[in-house]
């Protein structure tokens, strides 16, 4: 499990902890984790895609 899930995972636990014991400073914290999980997975995928690109327009120019 990378770590951009971990977060996710850890922060839909963290916000249903929250909810259940009616802390809204953890169910916040829960809410950013998993805000910080999602822009982690995408700036990856973007660095995938752009890694992509790089290398396809280098097997054009061979």
């Amino acid at each position: 499990m990378d770590e951009n899930a971990k977060n996710k995972a850890a922060g839909k636990a963290k916000e249903m902890l929250g909810k259940v014991t009616g802390n809204d400073r953890m169910k916040a914290e829960g809410k950013t984790d998993q805000a910080k999980g999602k822009v982690g997975g995408a700036a990856d995928d973007a660095r995938a895609k752009a890694e992509g690109v790089r290398d396809s327009l280098r097997d054009d120019d061979r």
